[in-house]
């Protein structure tokens, strides 16, 4: 659920069935974030926003809600890139490796590059954040090799840095890179 509030512009908010009180953050979008019992209303969530304002403008650092349509646009532009050249990258590098996997996801998380994911029934599924696509091709491919070794070794272990280590033998340097920047848009 969402609504626009004067000030904080659009408010995003979450339900959660185990949740017991009201908790403020700053979406990946800059936005003002309420994590809500599941069965707050719409009226209740603008009243206790309207009763934290002095708390939200002291702690939060929100962002000016005509830069949060700026950063939707720039979003979808870089989500469109994503879906057109990150799975050409992922299977590319899969089929010249030998890695299988089932499945290819989107994130725009603020602190992850990517990630696997080994599901109970056998799958794999590879997630890529869309803000590669900000990034050097270097780094990128550095980012999807990692991912793919993860296949093999859902750890960080010597072995796992063995493995990324044959695929891409400049992986420090790419690792030390892409750690002083963000995926976040």
């Amino acid at each position: 659920m969402k609504f626009v509030d004067k000030e904080f512009g659009e408010v995003l908010v979450r339900k959660n069935s185990l949740s017991r009180g009201v908790k403020f953050s700053v979406s990946t979008s800059g936005r003002l974030q309420m994590s809500v019992p599941s069965y707050t209303t719409t009226f209740l969530a603008k009243r206790f926003l309207n009763q934290s304002r002095d708390t939200i403008r002291e702690k939060l650092p929100l962002k000016d809600p005509s830069s949060q349509r700026a950063r939707d646009a720039k979003k979808k532009i870089l989500m469109k890139k994503a879906k057109e050249y990150l799975p050409y990258r992922l299977d590319y590098f899969a089929k010249l490796y030998g890695y299988h996997y089932d499945k290819i996801r989107f994130s725009h998380a603020n602190t992850r590059w990517g990630s696997c994911t080994h599901h109970p029934d056998g799958s794999i599924v590879i997630s890529l954040n869309i803000g590669l696509m900000n990034v050097p091709e270097p780094l990128r491919d550095y980012v999807i090799v990692h991912e793919l070794a993860h296949i093999n070794h859902p750890d960080h272990s010597a072995s796992f840095w063995a493995e990324v280590g044959t695929h891409d033998p400049r992986f420090k340097d790419h690792r030390r890179k892409l750690k002083a920047l963000s995926p976040g848009v």
